[in-house]
């Protein structure tokens, strides 16, 4: 039966407007009140708590900034966020930029395990589960480029020889793939990394001209450095990851050995290569030419999986590089490796620094052969005299770990303003429970002691760790005050009462006098 639309429209009338006397004629519809505007500071969201949720939901992709007010370093980056959010304002109005000032914003920092300042992530589609880390990334223009390649294409596909020579001399720095056809494995890890890498332009083509012209005859990865081929990488599928490819492309953003110093440190650990090679030896000394083309001619055969850096030991301002791996001016020349993930260091065991020497010392450690370098203080006299015990490596483990004493420790670095301040504070606190026979307050100098069974945090950090025949580990992350700090140790207390362990008989008093070497052995650097 074939139903007209007219037949709809006496019941519209009777239904969809009220009646006439329901609304006085001096009546106005109601208007819903309107939100008032997330406030701006040069073109940059002003984000909270209260706020964050909300911007999330009006804005498809939202780049925020967790920044430290008084840091130098947020300000710089804070500085170069603003102008990409000024330059993409108009261009890209569905990306915004926010910031949050994270020593005000404890939950959201702790939400998004904020550890390190600056530290920038990308949310998308109002999601706050999993946002994308946006690292590396310091200068305007990266930015715009980051963003740009996350929201859109990240390579672009070149056609003709002259469009490859355009791109390749755009900048100092290109990154031309060169495949057989756009529709494999390896083009889509080339095309992830490009989104990784915003400092240089990327292009990718099939194009067999092109391919001719360059010589390439398989899937290939090539870097050009001001317009000449300086790196190519055969693409195979299942031979390389996207992680290894952005660690190789970054690191020819620097110079195959890079002079650390106040310039170039935050660069060196922009790059994400996580093993380091630091050669220590004075730029003006008399063998100083030799040692460093033997220096730079071994770096070359382990781009992209160790970073090889020079340390100037004539330059006073590393004075805290030498000591993080206590160099002393008798050890050089001197050659260390360090896992920034593990924070574990090895020491070259030849002396003279030869490319043989240090080629073999590399390999050494990449194939997990290298011997671990653990520096201890010698165990104090009157360490266990005070209230607070003093820990070194030595007698860290067998203080720490034990089944019968609960032992609270505070990390420090005695150079650390916050730290000195905060050591009168962990005395009272010793003081307070000196007499409990299940309890230790402890201190230990991190600066001069290895110890690999805890991962370092900013220094000072507190770790409790409770009694009991497992390994356990408690982070504290409470106020730095007395009153604070005995809390938690009677929280911790009164869970472990709780759990139903028991305290065991025996005591650790009889071994706090053992000054056994547990986990390290003190050698000569």
């Amino acid at each position: 039966m074939k139903t007209h639309r007219f037949f709809f429209l006496p019941l519209l009338f009777l239904t969809g407007f009220p009646a006439a006397d329901s609304i006085s004629p001096n009546e106005t519809k109601p208007k819903k009140a309107k939100l008032p505007q997330i406030k701006k500071e040069n073109n940059v969201l002003l984000l909270k708590k209260s706020n964050f949720d909300r911007a999330l939901k009006e804005t498809k992709y939202l780049l925020v900034e967790f920044y430290v007010s008084l840091s130098q370093s947020s300000q710089n980056l804070s500085d170069e966020f603003a102008e990409a959010a000024r330059q993409l304002k108009k261009e890209a109005p569905r990306i915004q930029f926010g910031k949050i000032d994270v020593t005000h914003e404890h939950d959201l920092r702790k939400e998004f395990n904020i550890r390190e300042f600056p530290t920038v992530k990308f949310f998308v589609d109002g999601s706050r589960e999993d946002p994308i880390d946006c690292k590396g990334v310091r200068q305007a223009s990266a930015f715009i480029t980051w963003v740009k390649r996350r929201t859109g294409p990240s390579t672009v596909l070149i056609n003709s020889t002259d469009q490859a020579e355009a791109i390749i001399h755009a900048d100092d720095l290109a990154v031309i793939g060169f495949f057989k056809e756009l529709h494999n494995d390896s083009v889509e890890i080339f095309c992830e990394t490009a989104r990784d890498v915003p400092e240089m332009p990327f292009g990718m083509t099939a194009s067999e001209d092109t391919c001719a012209k360059y010589g390439i005859q398989k899937n290939t990865l090539v870097v050009f450095k001001k317009g000449k081929p300086v790196h190519y990488e055969v693409l195979e599928v299942g031979r390389q990851n996207k992680l290894d490819l952005t660690r190789l492309i970054k690191t020819f953003t620097l110079d195959l050995v890079t002079e650390y110093n106040l310039e170039t440190s935050v660069k060196i650990f922009d790059v994400p290569v996580e093993n380091h090679i630091l050669l220590f030896t004075p730029t003006n000394s008399e063998t100083f030419n030799a040692i460093y083309e033997n220096y730079k001619s071994a770096a070359a055969e382990f781009r992209g999986k160790i970073m090889f850096v020079l340390v100037d030991t004539n330059e006073t301002r590393n004075g805290r590089v030498f000591e993080y791996f206590r160099i002393r001016e008798v050890d050089v020349p001197a050659v260390r490796i360090l896992n920034l993930t593990s924070d574990a260091k090895y020491k070259m065991p030849a002396d003279e620094v030869t490319v043989e020497n240090l080629k073999e010392f590399c390999q050494s450690y990449l194939d997990g052969k290298a011997k671990l370098h653990l520096s201890s203080e010698e165990i104090p006299e009157d360490w266990d005299k005070r209230p607070v015990k003093v820990l070194v490596g030595k007698n860290f483990n067998k203080i720490v770990f034990n089944k019968t004493m609960t032992v609270f420790v505070m990390f420090y670095a005695p150079w650390s303003y916050d730290c000195r301040k905060l050591l009168p504070i962990w005395d009272k606190l010793g003081e307070q429970y000196e007499n409990h026979k299940d309890i230790i307050i402890a201190k230990i100098d991190v600066t001069a002691n290895d110890i690999l069974s805890v991962e370092l945090d900013r220094y000072p950090f507190f770790r409790l760790f409770p009694a009991g025949p497992d390994y356990q580990e408690v982070a504290y992350a409470g106020e730095h005050t007395l009153q604070a700090f005995s809390e938690f140790l009677e929280e911790q207390s009164k869970t472990k009462a709780e759990s139903g362990q028991k305290d065991p008989s025996e005591g650790i008093k009889d071994d706090l006098s053992q000054k056994e070497t547990v986990i390290t052995e003190k050698e000569e650097l």
